[in-house]
């Protein structure tokens, strides 16, 4: 019988693994790979995910690694001119500036497995089936292991397998295919400190330095019929790629034509309706799930990330109270009764940020003449 039980070694399960090991909590994370899934290039974090990632202790460690930016440069793919500059400066605070860092993937993951003990992850792992017990959970595993739980916490990711147990859908494409990259500069890469952003022709896409050397970058547009045959071949979606840059200068060209093809990723984008966080069961008697399991959206505001760390802190604070509380008769009461208050925490917050994306992402994207000026 296990405390807590985590399914998914992604941002979300060992950001709570972590969690809970800080406030005394032990658990085991169930990953169906044979090892951390590094790829998925970078993430944007805001000041609400380094918050997180101070709360769990691993803030600083990131923070010695990535530039801070100072603001983001807006420029038109059809004209290459500019068109806006803005700080980021955080308006609930008087002049305060929006802490924004672009962190490798690999790096986050491996950061946060090297502070918990050896043996909490459990590779090539793969939940095949979920039985409840009374009160316990029956976790079945491909290889024929079953696990019981006192708590099973779903971080799976947009496939997963607790999201479903708990009745949730399969997550609706959104209409739009997203590429990213990431490439390194031996001799540096000679950009500012700023969020460099493209928009027209219905394109979108990004370049975001990490630190002196290492560049992130991002395109999200709607793939016609033949370019959908296209992203099934690495070169060809490179070249897909360099068509849609329209007028850029040679700094943000070289960005794109460096980047090699193993270190791009191409997946059309998904996210859940927003109506199933106001009816869905993000928790259920001793069973939630957090991260993209519960709320995937699109990347059009940089949350997804920053959301799952959310989530996971607000959690562990929660599922600790209850799991060391001395009255053994209730505990289970009392962690279901955590898992609910998480559930009504986090509903409304997972409504805001779904949507918002989904907008913002719509008229970022459109053709429209008039959502174009707008």
């Amino acid at each position: 019988m296990e405390d807590v039980v985590i399914v998914g070694a992604g941002i979300a399960g060992l950001a709570t693994s972590l969690g809970l090991l800080r406030l005394g909590v032990s658990s085991v994370v169930l990953e169906s790979a044979d090892s951390l899934r590094t790829s998925g290039s970078a993430l944007g974090i805001w000041s609400n995910g380094w918050r997180a990632l101070d709360a769990i202790g691993v803030g600083h460690i990131l923070r010695a690694k990535y530039n801070k930016l100072s603001g983001i440069v807006i420029t038109s793919v059809s004209s290459g001119v500019q068109t806006a500059e803005l700080p980021f400066r955080d308006s609930h605070t008087q002049g305060g500036d929006l802490e924004f860092r672009c962190v490798n993937r690999r790096v986050l993951l491996e950061t946060l497995a090297n502070e918990l003990p050896i043996g909490t992850i459990r590779y090539s792992s793969k939940v095949v089936h979920i039985q409840s017990e009374d009160h316990a959970k029956s976790i079945h595993l491909s290889d024929g292991t079953v696990l019981e739980t006192k708590v099973l916490i779903g971080c799976d990711g947009v496939n997963s397998v607790v999201s479903k147990f708990l009745g949730f859908s399969t997550p609706a494409y959104a209409g739009r295919t997203s590429v990213r990259g990431f490439v390194n500069f031996q001799d540096g890469h000679g950009l500012e400190a700023k969020f460099f952003q493209f928009f027209g022709k219905g394109v979108r896409f990004g370049v975001i330095p990490c630190d002196d050397y290492a560049v992130y970058w991002f395109i999200t547009f709607r793939p016609s019929s033949l370019e959908k045959e296209m992203v099934e071949d690495p070169a060809k979606v490179k070249q897909l790629v360099l068509s849609k840059l329209g007028k850029v200068s040679d700094k943000i060209m070289r960005v794109f034509e460096e980047t090699e093809l193993e270190n791009m990723v191409c997946a059309p984008l998904r996210f859940r309706y927003p109506w199933e966080m106001l009816w869905g069961n993000i928790s259920k008697d001793n069973i939630c799930v957090i991260g993209d399991a519960l709320h995937p959206l699109t990347p059009d505001i940089a949350q997804g990330g920053c959301s799952a760390l959310e989530d996971s802190v607000i959690l562990v604070r929660l599922l600790a109270r209850a799991l060391k509380r001395n009255d053994e008769g209730n505990e289970h009461h009392a962690i279901t009764e955590a898992l609910e208050k998480f559930a009504r925490e986090r509903r409304w917050r997972c409504f805001d940020l779904i949507s918002t994306s989904y907008i913002v992402g719509y008229i970022q994207q459109s053709d429209g003449v008039l959502l174009q000026f707008f």
